[in-house]
């Protein structure tokens, strides 16, 4: 590195050796994970019978008073991808009226979405109507009035603060159906319902009147609500498409936000004993909840078994470790929690099996609810080959499988199960003490996409996914749960899926 790009790095407040780290990453890429297998049933997924299930709610509600529950909810990221079509399709000659199968849909199924109403008002304060303009074909005129800020603004709102269900009288955002799952599921100790939301600078204003409006729709109840923002120090370089810094057109280097991975801080501050993770678009009315909240007290429940019985052990190695306890713990940890042991692991002394039964022991846990693999895009559970040959259990994005590993493609596609980013989380250990969590990440499972900014291509770096690579370290544990627990809001038109309606 030039000492003028230095002085140029520590200007923008840029850690100097973070960035050169980014810089070689460019270059060189990220390697591909080692797929040795997919994670089925009975090979890393677990599958809950109903015995199973009742046992560990069971679990799960008699600890809850004496626990500080939270749901942790990323929801920072704009709603603009969920109307992409929609947004193409303005650039379109609106006389050739419904041009796709898409915007049909959408118009067909207008009385059908919970902000019809909303929409009929604004197009009214500005001097039209959703009637006339349906028919009459002005499609444009409506998408207009949905999209920009001349109406309901929604092309440039978070996902959260969309109105998602309707109930007849009342409609819910997925803020405030977080909010009734919350009160369902995460009332911890203090009798205290807790939420973080991470959000965007520009919106946290937004979000905060909005919390203030759900708390009073579920006014029985005593919520903690808090907020965080992606954290500037997490951006990462851009690059031009021959690998050297971006400069934007005031000359800055440009830095960017780093994806969902950067996240991983936000959680490291959170102090709670459970944590569930799920994503702000996951949610469906009143009516299908309750095998979400089934599975996932039935979720926390069984972290807490694992939990328990892993501090348990802990604890008795401190207090010292003879043969039998050692081959206990490594019969638990290799038969219940599926870790691969090193392969000179049977040549070592008692003390040094001891050793590291305790480091694989004292680490963060979580349970993965895992659902059947329908096809979505995204990340799926597999067996994934580390240093030494070691196998674990990981969260995979298609991304970081080779495309010219025709056996890791073999697996991909015949993999029979998908991640919906449902999980619950302990961050604690048995000296309850929080986990510093970056310790647990693999920091070279990060991501380069391409991008564009005024005009001009770039390449741009995320950190590892926050429930792909920032988790490899942790305890995993694959737990099957049905499908109708998984229904993300990717576009417009999936709010017309059955799993949306009927409120």
């Amino acid at each position: 590195m030039e000492a003028s790009f230095i002085e140029e790095l520590k200007k923008a407040g840029a850690d100097v050796a973070t960035v050169k780290e980014q810089l070689e990453y460019f270059k060189t890429g990220f390697p591909f994970l080692s797929i040795v297998r997919s994670a089925s049933i009975g090979d890393g997924i677990r599958k809950l019978e109903s015995t199973d299930i009742q046992g560990f709610m069971s679990l799960y509600e008699k600890s809850l008073p004496t626990l500080q529950a939270l749901k942790f909810v990323p929801a920072s990221g704009a709603a603009s991808r969920m109307f992409k079509l929609l947004f193409e399709y303005l650039e379109e000659d609106e006389s050739k009226g419904a041009s796709s199968d898409f915007i049909q849909k959408f118009i067909n199924g207008l009385d059908h979405f919970a902000f019809v109403k909303s929409l009929e008002k604004a197009m009214e304060e500005n001097g039209d109507s959703l009637a006339e303009a349906r028919s009459e074909g002005r499609y444009h005129s409506i998408v207009k009035a949905l999209l920009t800020e001349d109406g309901l603004n929604y092309g440039q709102l978070p996902k959260a603060l969309l109105q998602f269900h309707n109930y007849g009288s009342f409609v819910r955002t997925p803020v405030q159906e977080h909010f009734k799952e919350g009160v369902e599921y995460a009332r911890g100790s203090e009798d205290k319902i807790r939420l973080h939301f991470t959000v965007s600078p520009e919106h946290q204003k937004a979000f905060e009147a909005h919390v203030e409006e759900a708390k009073s729709d579920f006014s029985d109840n005593t919520f903690e609500v808090s907020f965080s923002q992606q954290k500037k120090s997490t951006d990462t370089i851009a690059v031009t498409m021959n690998n050297e810094p971006f400069y934007n057109d005031d000359g800055q280097i440009l830095f960017r936000p780093a994806g969902h991975g950067a996240l991983l801080e936000n959680l490291n501050d959170i102090n709670a004993d459970i944590i569930f993770i799920k994503n702000i678009d996951n949610v469906v009315p009143d009516h299908l909840k309750e095998e979400t909240i089934r599975f996932k007290k039935a979720l926390a429940g069984l972290l807490l078994s694992v939990r328990n019985q892993v501090f348990d052990y802990l604890s008795q190695l401190d207090a010292g470790a003879d043969e039998s306890l050692v081959k206990v713990i490594e019969n638990y940890l290799t038969a219940e929690l599926m870790v691969d042991l090193p392969k000179d692991y049977p040549t070592r002394d008692l003390a040094s099996k001891a050793t590291l039964l305790h480091n694989a022991l004292n680490r963060p846990i979580r349970a993965c609810g895992i659902v059947e693999n329908t096809g979505e895009p995204g990340g799926g559970p597999f067996w994934v080959a580390g240093e030494g040959g070691r196998l674990s259990l990981q969260i995979a994005e298609t991304s970081q499988i080779d495309p010219d590993d025709e056996m890791a493609m073999s697996h991909l596609k015949h993999s029979t199960h998908f991640s919906p980013t449902d999980l619950v989380c302990s961050v604690k250990n048995y000296k309850n003490d929080k986990f510093d969590l970056l310790q647990y990440r693999d920091p070279k499972t990060g991501f380069i996409t391409e991008k564009s900014k005024s005009g001009r291509r770039l390449k741009a770096l995320e950190l590892p996914g926050l429930w792909n690579g920032s988790m490899a370290g942790w305890i995993t544990l694959f737990v099957e749960v049905p499908l109708i627990t998984f229904n993300p809001v990717k576009t417009i038109n999936d709010l017309l899926r059955a799993e949306h309606q009927g409120a």
